[in-house]
């Protein structure tokens, strides 16, 4: 995520994003009133450009402050499906491609999930009325960051795609496992690994990651408790699969 896109200039950087939105949300006030850094110097630190004295934009700089990322890194985007039955050539009800800065994508997808979720009511198996809902939109949520946080977004045009079925939601991204995640382990409690550091720090910042590694175990206890089957996931060199079943 650190790969300089030597296509894309300073200017492709929204300036006004980075120092009035990403900015404050990294640094407390009285760190960015004191330092007194340059434009340049900021986003080097950030490290959303190469260095003050090659001032090209990173992939992290287009992904997180870029005017339009997808100019610049063709794979910045999730392929949104809602499909009338359990194939890829069943109706389509829904589809999008959602793109845009990092944080306008991540919010975006998230009012797509939530928008398609259904909530079941059950008044026979207890006293008191149960309303569960066929998927948990935090387990969707954490499922679709951490598909943002380690896909590959070099040599390839492939988007995320999320497709959801009427029995199964999948999300595909591409890339395969890294470092010490390898495809007996991949998914393990504990057990964790990354391809884009950085890009996963500015999800924090940005407030879509509250502590690392926890996100496939925290989907799993999500559906867990709404009486789901447990994740299932085809994992290769190329692509990672996650299928959540309703």
């Amino acid at each position: 995520d650190l790969h300089p896109v030597d296509t894309a200039e300073l200017s492709d950087l929204s300036r006004s994003y980075f120092e009035s939105e990403y900015l404050p949300s990294a640094f407390a006030p009285d760190i960015l009133e004191a330092n007194g850094r340059s434009y340049e110097q900021r986003l080097s630190s950030t490290r959303m450009i190469v260095s003050t004295t090659q001032t090209i934009p990173t992939v992290l700089g287009c992904l997180t402050c870029g005017v339009r990322p997808r100019d610049f890194v063709p794979a910045s985007y999730i392929q949104f499906l809602r499909i009338d039955g359990t194939e890829l050539s069943d109706p389509i009800l829904d589809q999008e491609a959602i793109d845009g800065r990092l944080v306008d994508m991540l919010r975006r997808i998230d009012e797509k999930l939530q928008a398609h979720i259904r909530i079941a009511t059950d008044i026979q198996s207890a006293e008191t009325e149960l309303r569960r809902p066929d998927y948990p939109l935090a387990a969707l949520q954490q499922l679709v960051r951490n598909a943002v946080m380690h896909r590959s977004y070099e040599h390839t045009h492939a988007p995320i795609r999320v497709s959801w079925f009427n029995d199964r939601i999948e999300i595909h991204n591409a890339g395969g496992p890294l470092g010490q995640v390898n495809f007996d382990n991949f998914g393990e409690a504990g057990i964790t690994d990354y391809i884009n550091s950085n890009i996963a720090e500015a999800m924090k910042v940005l407030g879509y990651v509250q502590r690392f590694g926890v996100g496939i175990s925290t989907a799993r206890r999500l559906l867990r408790d709404n009486q789901q089957p447990d994740l299932e996931f085809v994992v290769n060199a190329q692509h990672v699969l996650a299928i959540g079943r309703k």
